[in-house]
């Protein structure tokens, strides 16, 4: 399995069966993405909620690839209504697919967007838990800081957790940090930070707070393989 991270929130996941999964695909208009919209291979898409800058260019790519667009029912209903494939969940609910187990998870944050000039809102946003090929990584959205991440941390054995760490609208580097000690994931990345001035932050100030060897930084385009 090959984990590439691309900027903002972005997270592609390569399956050993060339499974195509990517999270919050904000890629045009992300000065941080290395990624091409319309040149990405992809089966699948995972929104964590509907924001903008986590939604990014879904229509694009699915116009393009027609991947399957899990995210929560109102969401997926969206995209349902313009013609494209989806799988509606909710939080705490879980599902099998044939790429692996997805499990929606709390995420203290908004959900909604502007389309065509009018206000939609989309239910609830959400973390994601993905269990493939028998490694678990857990896309945590955008969210602050909330005491069941020790539930989750007991509960599955995380490889990789991808933390928001920008402030403002999420958890800065000390709650991130924070989160880490209830998750014990083996492997925690910063994400959601230095998009925008008003989320700029250094991710050094974060792995500074954590035990050796947990933290990662990662550049657009980088990636881990498990």
């Amino acid at each position: 399995m090959r984990i590439s991270f691309h900027g903002q929130s972005c997270v592609c996941i390569e399956t050993a069966e060339r499974k195509h999964l990517l999270i919050d695909p904000f890629l045009s208009g992300n000065p941080l993405s290395d990624l091409d919209p319309d040149t990405i291979p992809c089966d699948v898409i995972l929104l964590t909620h509907g924001h903008g800058d986590h939604v990014g260019d879904t229509e694009r790519i699915a116009c393009r690839t027609n991947p399957l667009i899990i995210s929560t029912v109102e969401l997926a209903g969206y995209f349902a209504s313009k013609g494209f494939r989806t799988h509606g969940m909710q939080p705490g609910g879980g599902h099998q697919f044939d790429f692996g187990y997805v499990k929606l998870t709390q995420a203290i944050h908004g959900s909604a967007m502007t389309v065509d000039g009018l206000p939609y809102t989309f239910g609830l946003a959400t973390g994601i838990l993905l269990n493939a090929e028998g490694k678990t990584i857990y896309h945590a959205g955008d969210t602050a800081l909330f005491s069941d991440m020790k539930l989750i941390g007991e509960d599955y054995p995380i490889d990789v957790a991808f933390l928001p760490i920008g402030d403002n609208y999420t958890m800065g580097p000390k709650d991130a940090a924070k989160a880490v000690t209830f998750l014990e994931p083996r492997i925690a990345v910063p994400i959601h930070y230095n998009t925008f001035p008003l989320i700029k932050q250094d991710p050094n100030d974060f792995l500074s707070l954590l035990d050796d060897g947990v933290g990662l930084i990662m550049q657009p385009g980088d990636f881990i393989s498990l």
